[in-house]
């Protein structure tokens, strides 16, 4: 009777607790360190399991390392498969080809056999990195694409070095266009070809031949002989960095014949089931920067090629085929949302997912099922699933961060739309503090998005979710210059770069004030690379906020176009800067430095090969010789951003929410 007793005890105390609402705390940076995400999600041919990448915090060595997990395509038994990336089913569904790091060294190709004990097998040795690895029809092969360095060098006469003489290392030799690389460094002198391995494992055989580049996505033709790829095969190609076309390539011969010859760029194709038809993302040639993709199909001899998303002006990527071969899915970026599409082969496209998230489909059996990572505001990406034939219901199958944010009460995101001083409409969203109380007043944290061509989106944003957590109103919005909106949208800033983004900008921000809850001592703003040439922009232009972080910014339109990773910022100006500087000048923030006033912080990567450090260099001295409050903080073992390392990541915002407490603390500022 006692235990009885003791069971209803425990029974209605538990009752209680459940009744009780429970105490949730507000996210932190400790959290980032547990955080994780799922992508590339792939259905085993015979829909069965799923196959997809995990990415988590590796606390001891400062890294992000991916892993592959696997799980029945219901959700259920998900658990860890192997130490890998870029998983890929056979044909049969037998097997994974992924990539690890190997023997000798660096990546190599593995396969694993499923149900099979032991260790995967790995079927390469090579001396650079694999990628874009695709299956032969038959299982028998795998294609992938790989460096071949250029072994030719300049002979020069000179005295041998004596026995035992530590001569300096000769220098290195450069007579390439575009010599060097952001998280590449210098690129190594040579081209990319097109190998074929066994899969069971022997000498990768190059299939590809000449002083040209063979890169993106590879596609077989259901017979197995051919491989469809992306190249631009003419004299001086390197010059021609806004086209490339489709090619064929005999696995037995080497035989390489041009498919298609239009102007524009052509990749990531794949052939219609039936073998007759290949679909393809292009853009339409035009002397502006921005260029919009646009679904395309031509027969599988390159003949009359056409567009058949033309009637939709936004941009299409992740191309599966019908398997009737009646039309092409794709996914769509749409005004900060992503969802599937289906265009006919006749141009009628038409929305197959709605929704107010990122949903971002890979694969598609043939029966219609189909797999996605979706994330939205207060959801991290995660596997989904859905039919098509029945797209509105869609099933999450995991939630890789339950055992953080189901005890965390996140800041609240709303969409808002606002008139630009033309009146363009803008659109944007504000992330309140989780703890929002509409009779106080909130600093106010304008964030701002580089490319200048992308978009901000409804997907889960950390930065926003602790800025909001340490009692900031979060403002990003996308301005003129985004994609998600049209192919003039994106392009009103062509040759007039940084223009009217800062409109649209500054009306966000009175936007927002006129909402109320905002307290106008206490903005604060920040971007970075092309929100960094905005933020410095917007320091030299207006003094209403109370501190800025400019992060790897362009500073100096004159000195950037000549140093970044590329040729392509040159095209942005309507001249060259040794004909006329003006534009550069006009556009370039440096020459706005004489009226800012604004406690300006600037962070970059000391390996920043994409917006060189020299570029926060000038903005830093030319601010500490005007004596306005500065710090430049110089990210070691970074490229381009300052977060590719965990630690730094967590440095970057913790040095930027400092500095603006610091500023929107002081009762007195420049």
């Amino acid at each position: 009777m006692k235990k009885l007793t003791c069971f209803f005890s425990a029974f209605f105390f538990l009752l209680a607790l459940i009744g009780q609402d429970v105490q949730l705390r507000k996210v932190s940076m400790e959290d980032y360190l547990n955080y994780e995400t799922s992508s590339n999600p792939r259905l085993s041919p015979d829909g069965k399991q799923i196959l997809f990448s995990r990415t988590w915090i590796d606390k001891i060595n400062d890294s992000r390392p991916t892993d592959l997990w696997i799980m029945n395509a219901d959700g259920s038994q998900a658990r860890f498969f192997l130490k890998g990336s870029n998983g890929l089913w056979s044909p049969e569904g037998n097997r994974v080809a992924f990539t690890k790091e190997g023997d000798p060294k660096g990546s190599q190709i593995f396969i694993k056999y499923l149900g099979v004990e032991g260790e995967p097998t790995q079927i390469t040795r090579l001396d650079k990195s694999p990628g874009n690895l695709a299956w032969s029809p038959d299982g028998q092969y795998i294609a992938f694409s790989m460096t071949v360095e250029d072994k030719s060098s300049w002979k020069i006469n000179i005295p041998a070095p004596p026995a035992g003489a530590k001569w300096t290392e000769a220098p290195r030799i450069v007579d390439d266009l575009v010599y060097r690389r952001d998280r590449q460094g210098f690129t190594e002198s040579g081209y990319t070809h097109i190998f074929l391995v066994p899969a069971e494992g022997g000498t990768a055989r190059q299939i590809t031949s000449g002083d040209w580049d063979h890169e993106g996505a590879l596609a077989w033709t259901p017979d197995g002989k051919k491989i469809i790829f992306s190249s631009l095969r003419i004299p001086e190609a390197e010059y021609a960095d806004q086209e490339s076309n489709l090619y064929s390539v005999d696995i037995h011969s080497g035989v390489i014949t041009p498919l298609t010859s239009r102007k524009g760029r052509e990749g990531a194709p794949v052939v219609s089931p039936d073998g007759k038809m290949i679909a393809f993302v292009g853009t339409e040639w035009s002397e502006n920067f921005y260029q919009k993709s646009i679904v395309f199909v031509c027969q599988i001899d390159g003949s009359n090629p056409k567009p058949i998303s033309a009637d939709l002006d936004r941009n299409a990527s992740g191309l599966v085929w019908a398997t009737d071969n009646s039309g092409v899915f794709f996914n769509v970026e749409d005004q900060g949302r992503y969802n599937l599409h289906l265009s006919s082969l006749a141009g009628k496209t038409k929305p197959i997912t709605k929704g107010n998230h990122v949903l971002t489909v890979t694969d598609i059996l043939p029966g219609g099922q189909a797999v996605a990572t979706q994330t939205s505001y207060n959801q991290p990406p995660d596997v989904v699933t859905f039919h098509l034939s029945n797209p509105t219901a869609i099933k999450r199958l995991i939630n890789v961060n339950k055992d953080i944010l189901d005890f965390v009460k996140l800041g609240a995101t709303e969409e808002v739309r606002y008139k630009s001083t033309d009146g363009q409409e803008i659109q944007g969203w504000i992330v309140r503090p989780p703890d929002f109380d509409p009779a106080k007043n909130y600093p106010l944290i304008l964030k701002i998005h580089g490319g200048p061509h992308s978009m901000y989106n409804v997907a889960f944003n950390f930065d926003n979710q602790l800025h909001a957590a340490a009692g900031n109103i979060v403002l990003y919005t996308n301005p003129r210059g985004s994609t998600g909106y049209g192919y003039d949208f994106a392009n009103a800033i062509q040759n007039a770069y940084p223009g009217k983004d800062f409109d649209d900008l500054m009306s966000g921000v009175d936007a927002v004030i006129s909402k109320g809850s905002v307290d106008t001592s206490r903005l604060f703003v920040y971007g970075g690379s092309g929100g960094g040439v905005l933020t410095s922009w917007i320091v030299g232009h207006t003094n209403r906020f109370a501190a800025a972080s400019v992060n790897y910014p362009v500073i100096d339109w004159v000195s950037f176009v000549g140093t970044t990773d590329g040729v392509g910022w040159y095209r942005n100006f309507k001249k060259y800067p040794w004909e006329d500087p003006s534009e550069h000048l006009a556009r370039s923030p440096l020459m706005y430095v004489g009226n800012v006033k604004t406690p300006t912080m600037l962070m970059t990567g000391v390996k920043d090969l994409r917006t060189p450090i020299s570029q926060t260099e000038e903005f830093y001295q030319a601010l500490k010789v005007r004596k306005v409050p500065t710090v430049m903080i110089r990210f070691n073992e970074e490229f381009h951003g300052v977060s590719s390392k965990p630690s730094n990541y967590m440095r970057s915002l913790a040095y930027m929410m400092s500095w603006f407490e610091e500023w929107g603390n002081k009762k007195e500022r420049p």
